[in-house]
């Protein structure tokens, strides 16, 4: 009996906890109002509306300088998640929760645009020689970027309302990410030919 609900118990927290995790980006994800966890989710019996989609472009590595010095490939370092239970929509309907979905869905696809940008710049500029610290500079320019494309496309669209205008700046989004799909987070760049 005790072994049993070791084992039960035990997958109660496993499933609690992968449910906690955010989700990392892949090709084909498609955010849903489920994906909005946050106990401030609320559709109906508002008058206002807001989107919060906790989404992160990462980058981090532990190595050893010798390691450090010979890799070249930072692909697996950069990540793209989203938090589904610290994100939340509230709209008055569900019209406008469908366009508040559209636009996180923009700003997830563009954070993965970014994160490939993020790793063919970091490929592209690391040498046996650099710093550890070589890639602060380009994080920074890669992350002002994407903060401006989101904050941009929030105005532009009204958050997703205007349907047409989201999906034009979505399909170039998802096109940019095509054009640079050695730069995958599972991806391994082709080498730089020396002229």
């Amino acid at each position: 009996m005790k072994s049993r609900l070791s084992v039960i118990l035990f997958i109660v927290i496993t499933t609690h906890l992968k449910a906690q995790s955010p989700v990392e980006w892949y090709e084909g994800f498609k955010l849903e109002l489920t994906n909005f966890r946050s106990p401030t989710t609320q559709i109906g019996d508002i008058t206002f509306y807001s989107v919060q989609s906790v989404i992160e472009l990462g980058f981090s590595y532990r190595m050893s300088g010798y390691e450090f010095m010979f890799t070249k490939n930072f692909n697996s370092k950069v990540s793209c998640t989203f938090d589904p239970e610290a994100s939340s929509i509230i709209a008055p309907d569900k019209e406008i929760a469908d366009a508040l979905i559209r636009y996180a869905q923009y700003e997830f696809d563009l954070c993965e645009l970014y994160a490939r940008k993020l790793r063919k710049s970091l490929y592209e500029n690391k040498d046996a020689f650099s710093d550890a610290q070589f890639f602060e500079p380009i994080y920074k320019k890669i992350h002002e970027d994407y903060n401006h494309d989101c904050i941009n496309a929030g105005k532009l669209t009204d958050l997703g309302k205007d349907k047409e205008k989201i999906e034009e700046l979505h399909s170039q989004v998802l096109q940019q990410i095509q054009q640079l799909s050695f730069f995958c987070k599972t991806c391994k760049p082709e080498k730089i030919k020396n002229d």
